[in-house]
């Protein structure tokens, strides 16, 4: 068996860093090393790249890593379609994002940084190279969109309201040292996972003039107005996704598009069925607006399909009923005959046209890349007046990077952000593999990675990594965590099991009301088709997984006991807990688990992990964010407090400050990784007197 090698000093490390950093080209004979964890913080990635409205630049937001602030940052470039004069915009070192052309190509408003002020929309002009603030918010823009005769703009933002009150206290004397006063909320969505406590109040839309001035509050009422709104063709009006019905907190999946006058300020719904409709786009002519949504039936997964209504309402009809495939971002290109929309499929997003009589063909593949930890869908694209596309592609060997697409034309890559880095690293390889599950002899698909110097005549532990959601998907997409693990000599393996999304709806929706389920079978399935590969050391089995992920790495250690240690990281452990804690814990009733868990209390408990903890045997580590409101550190303890009431061998590990999104800040990913090794090593069965990177339990 081939033995995982003991991490390297953090002085190796820092020394491979700076021989990196050097800059000596791989063609003066550089050797190459398998990625390492200080290498993260040198991942660059592009992501919302904007090509103007004549096709010759792109402005897109470069994403770095900062080692001595441990942030990701975010800064503007501008790059030819050529790929040439490729610039930083601004100078300076704020965050700035949400670059958006003006209609008539010369100006880019964009959203940066003012420090501890929050953030702010500026103009900067391509001519002069000079740029302005337009805004003094009390709070922070989104969704801006340019009118389309540039002399506007219009975006959303919170307008806070005073909190309610429930009691008045004394007044404090002067110079007193008090506790706080109580913080009293009745809404139903209070909190949300890394934002905390929600200021009260609501989103609204506002216009504001695109040479500055006052921002003007176009919309009102105790509703939220949080989407995008979108211009019409002569800027009269603007369009805009909201629940704005009498019972909007507890109808929470419903939306409609409403249209504005902004003459006199009155709305009208256009759309009116119980589901949600959303991502409004107004055709070239203004005569038709193509938008988003679904027939709300009250299951875990539904397919979103694009529809296409007159502007008052009228003609509505769906324009993917053969797609089956949930689709997002829809744009229409400047002859008004067709739209360009991306979706997932089998593990890859593409960006596909789609023509007015429902015919697609698919354009673009690889879209993607900015998820960076982890192999999931992401990216965005847009087009161009005469149609040209720029987008964000990736593959397993590099995360994402600006690409153009031109008719007749193969797509050409523009940028190459991480070339002073990856080509001096020796990567995993990436393989496809289809199986049977053993359920239903239905196809499952996955990926294995094999590692540094893989040998096909060695044997190797296998590391099973399962994907979140359950509603997602992973896909042949570059991941910095799939890596680190190969880099350390494990075969990795990730498995898109039923449930996950990009193959249609019946697929995606198995798990309606038997979740955790089936998908146990299928992943079951897919480590024994690796191990029929022969290369794999059936005695060294692990595996890992995060927040739906980790909920099925704790129900498998409670039904199989051929792992030799697990991670089981920011789980859901006990649903009755879970749906009445999280920051989400409205939405899991009948769409999840029928009914209500006071009303099916023997469903829920059948369906949570809890329930198999008297199984367990294998090892099993626990992480969680401090601060994660999505799946509670509650449920993590409640997993690690019944295993060390048992005497097995556990850890917790909170990782102080984190959210759900455990991996949020360049060193958080690192000690994710580096913890789950480390459990790894130190139950591998290697001899007492190798070195290991584990430590005690306790």
């Amino acid at each position: 068996m081939r033995r995982l090698q003991p991490a390297a000093p953090k002085a190796i490390f820092v020394c491979l860093l700076l021989t990196a950093l050097a800059g000596t080209p791989a063609s003066h004979g550089q050797a190459t090393h398998p990625l390492s964890d200080l290498d993260i913080f040198e991942l660059e990635y592009a992501s919302d790249p904007q090509i103007s409205p004549d096709g010759k630049h792109i402005v897109y937001s470069r994403n770095s890593m900062s080692l001595m602030r441990d942030r990701r940052l975010s800064s503007l470039w501008l790059v030819d379609r050529d790929g040439n004069n490729h610039r930083k915009l601004l100078s300076g070192e704020g965050q700035q994002s949400a670059a958006r052309w003006s209609p008539s190509g010369d100006r880019l408003a964009y959203v940066a940084s003012a420090g501890d002020e929050g953030s702010e929309i500026h103009v900067l002009w391509l001519a002069s190279g000079q740029s302005a603030r337009l805004t003094q918010l009390p709070k922070s823009p989104r969704g801006i969109r340019w009118s389309p005769d540039g002399r506007w703009l219009a975006f959303s933002m919170l307008v806070t309201e005073k909190p309610p009150e429930l009691a008045k206290g004394p007044k404090k004397p002067e110079g007193a040292d008090w506790a706080p006063p109580p913080r009293v909320t009745t809404r139903l969505r209070h909190e949300a996972d890394g934002q905390g406590f929600l200021e009260p109040g609501y989103h609204h839309l506002f216009v504001l003039p695109a040479d500055g001035g006052t921002a003007r509050q176009v919309t009102t009422g105790s509703f939220h107005h949080r989407s995008a709104p979108t211009w019409s063709a002569d800027g009269q009006q603007l369009l805009f996704s909201a629940n704005r019905n009498a019972d909007w907190e507890h109808t929470f999946v419903n939306s409609e598009i409403y249209r504005l006058d902004l003459a006199d300020g009155n709305i009208v719904a256009l759309t009116d069925r119980n589901g949600p409709d959303h991502s409004p786009v107004v055709s070239p002519d203004g005569e038709w607006v193509a938008y988003l949504g679904f027939d709300d039936r009250v299951q875990t997964y539904q397919v979103t399909d694009l529809y296409l209504m007159r502007l008052d309402g009228s003609q509505a009809r769906r324009l993917t009923a053969t797609l089956d495939r949930s689709v997002g971002d829809p744009q229409w290109a400047a002859d008004g005959k067709s739209l360009l929309l991306s979706y997932d499929d089998h593990g890859n997003s593409k960006i596909a046209r789609l023509r007015l009589n429902g015919q697609s063909e698919v354009l673009v593949n690889d879209l993607g890349g900015t998820a960076l930890g982890r192999p999931y869908g992401s990216g965005s694209f847009s087009v161009s007046n005469a149609g040209d596309i720029s987008y964000v592609s990736t593959r397993p060997e590099f995360p994402a990077e600006v690409t153009l697409w031109r008719t007749g034309q193969q797509p050409q890559r523009l940028t190459d952000l991480n070339g002073d880095l990856l080509p001096y690293r020796d990567l995993a390889t990436v393989e496809e593999i289809w199986f049977e599950s053993s359920y239903d002899q239905r196809q499952i698909q996955g990926w294995i990675l094999q590692p540094p110097g893989f040998d096909p005549e060695e044997k190797y532990p296998l590391l099973l990594e399962i994907h979140g959601g359950p509603i997602a998907n992973y896909g042949d997409r570059f991941s910095a965590e799939m890596q680190l693990y190969a880099a350390a000599g494990y075969v990795v393996l990730y498995i898109n099991p039923r449930g996950s999304t990009g193959y249609g709806e019946a697929f995606g929706n198995l798990l309606h009301h038997d979740y955790p389920g089936h998908d146990y079978d299928d992943l079951i399935s897919g480590v024994d088709a690796v191990l029929a590969k022969g290369y794999v050391d059936a005695e060294q089995l692990y595996v890992t997984g995060g927040s739906a992920g980790g909920i099925m790495t704790a129900w498998i250690v409670g039904k199989t006991q051929r792992f030799r240690a697990a991670a089981v990281v920011k789980p859901v452990i006990n649903w009755y807990s879970k749906v009445l804690v999280a920051d989400n814990y409205f939405y899991y009733h009948d769409y999840r688990f029928p009914g209500s868990p006071w009303d099916n209390p023997e469903t829920y408990l059948r369906y949570s992990p809890i329930s198999l903890v008297g199984h367990i045997e294998t090892p099993t580590l626990v992480m969680v964010g401090s601060e994660d409101l999505r799946t509670p550190l509650s449920e993590s303890k409640q997993l690690y407090h019944a295993l060390k009431l048992r005497r097995i061998e556990t850890a917790l590990v909170e990782i102080p400050g984190a959210s759900h999104n455990i991996a949020a800040r360049p060193s958080q990913l690192i000690a994710k990784v580096a913890h789950v090794l480390a459990w790894f090593e130190k139950h591998s069965g290697k001899d007492d007197d190798e070195e290991t990177t584990g430590g005690d339990t306790d």
